[in-house]
Parts: structure tokens; C-alpha cells; sequence
């Protein structure tokens, strides 16, 4: 947050890690999963005239963020799979912001194909919000 919008300097390699960490899980704490949830949330915020162009990738690793929190069955406590369900929803809904409603348009068809309540519950935060 101290750099603000000369974060998009970093862009490219801030986005590679960001990715990088999504992808797998840390243990049953989640520690740097939830971290890297808030770093990229704080990205989008102050780097978010950058973010349309970024929206394929970053939407599809937090739509797999969120089926693989639902769908693993280790050793994660329930509040912590709330929590990293939570953020990336958040996320998603900064997104929607800043790519001036294209998100919830490309969720429409996810959101009433999704069976799962806990990734459509996520789904349905992002498509109510304003």
C-alpha cells in the first residue's frame, strides 16, 4: 500500500507470484493463501486502471480458488475455508468494480450452472454487489 499506484511498475511479476501462491495450499492454517488474498486485494485497489487487462487471468485462478476451498477435504478448519472464501469474494467484487461490471457479466452463466452452495453463495455476493 505504500507504493499506491507505482505498484503497476511490479505488475507483471506481483502478478506471477500472486498466482503462484492461489494455486497451492499452505496447511490447515492457510497463512499465506489468506496473505496473498489481501496483498492482491490491496493490488486491485490501488492499481485498478491496470486491472481490466488483467481480469482473465485473475478471474479464473479466484473462481479455482474458490472451488478448490470448497472441494478439498484436508485438514482445514471450517473458519478458515470461510475466511479464504470470503476474501476472494471480496476480491472478486473489486474486480467487478474496477472492470466496470465485466465480472458479474462473465458470472452470470457460472452462477446458474454452480450446484455447490458454498462457491454459488460466493458467486451470488458478487452478482448482488453494487
Amino acid at each position: 500500500s505504500r507504493l499506491g499506484i507505482l505498484i503497476v511498475r511490479h505488475l507483471k511479476r506481483l502478478e506471477r507470484v500472486i498466482l503462484g501462491y492461489l494455486e497451492v495450499s499452505d496447511g490447515p492454517e492457510e497463512e499465506a493463501r489468506l496473505g496473498i488474498l489481501e496483498t492482491l486485494q490491496c493490488t486491485i485497489e490501488h492499481a485498478w486502471p491496470r486491472m481490466p487487462c488483467r481480469l482473465p487471468v485473475l478471474l479464473k485462478a479466484l473462481l479455482r480458488l474458490l472451488w478448490d476451498v470448497h472441494t478439498e477435504r484436508g485438514p482445514t478448519p471450517e473458519p478458515v475455508r470461510a475466511a479464504l472464501l470470503h476474501r476472494a469474494t471480496q476480491c472478486l467484487i473489486l474486480l467487478d468494480h474496477c472492470c466496470h461490471g465485466q465480472v458479474k457479466v462473465l458470472l452470470a452463466g457460472v452462477h446458474s450452472s454452480c450446484e455447490e452452495n458454498q462457491v454459488r453463495e460466493c458467486l451470488r455476493k458478487v452478482q448482488e454487489s453494487t
